[in-house]
């Protein structure tokens, strides 16, 4: 079967995100998703939320037809690593390459979002080419420029590792604007994260300005709600 997966997302569980679980399956469904990662910053409430509310089950197969993958979008030291597949705490801070050696100890696949946008967080080459990753985001819907894109799907040549295209979405309205196409035998987390590693087919779309400012206004508020809290502490 082939299925579409969007495998960054984040909710409300993030700092910089805002929507509910429930929304977010309900905007991925009508998309005609089969399913996403949630990769909330630094935390994997989201999911335990999830298994708590019925939207997702912890031996990885899929609810009512659709199925949320365990993640979390680790702050390393070097800059942003998705982990798929796995529930971790929260790393923040960790070298990444030791983020890897924890994802992969897990079970789970290291995959570095958004590489070459020098105004994210993304792991940048000299440090990638030293880490055992299982894929590269090549192709990231919210990114601050295109070529930022390109620049990472050569990356991802070059070593000969499998891709992804990812909405990044921060708010349930933009989840699939891209998404990853894969091949599987069954509907389980653990088979999805087999078929990354054989080859995958990438839907590329990317988020309108409208959208990416309203991104831009939410990483605002995070930064924000950021210095209110130290200031209090």
């Amino acid at each position: 079967m082939i299925l579409k997966i969007d495998f960054h997302c984040h909710s409300r569980f993030s700092a910089d995100g805002i929507s509910d679980p429930e929304e977010m399956v309900a905007k991925a469904k009508r998309r005609g998703l089969d399913g996403f990662a949630l990769t909330d910053h630094d935390t994997c409430d989201g999911i335990l939320y999830c298994y708590k509310a019925g939207l997702a089950r912890p031996d990885g197969k899929p609810v009512d037809g659709f199925l949320i993958l365990p993640g979390q979008e680790i702050t390393t030291r070097q800059g942003h690593l998705l982990a798929l597949g796995v529930l971790l705490p929260n790393l923040h801070g960790i070298d990444a390459k030791e983020a890897v050696t924890v994802v992969h100890s897990s079970g789970g696949l290291a995959i570095p979002p958004h590489p070459f946008d020098y105004f994210r967080a993304g792991i940048r080459s000299a440090v990638l080419d030293t880490l055992d990753i299982d894929g590269v985001e090549v192709f990231n819907s919210a990114t601050t420029f295109r070529h930022c894109n390109r620049r990472a799907w050569e990356y991802a040549r070059q070593r000969g590792l499998p891709m992804i295209a990812c909405s990044d979405a921060h708010y349930a309205d933009v989840i699939g604007t891209a998404y990853t196409m894969v091949e599987t035998k069954e509907f389980t987390v653990e088979e999805i994260l087999g078929a990354v590693r054989k080859g995958t087919s990438l839907k590329e779309h990317y988020i309108s300005p409208k959208e990416a400012l309203k991104k831009t206004w939410n990483n605002v508020l995070r930064l924000r709600r950021r210095t209110a809290s130290q200031t209090l502490g």
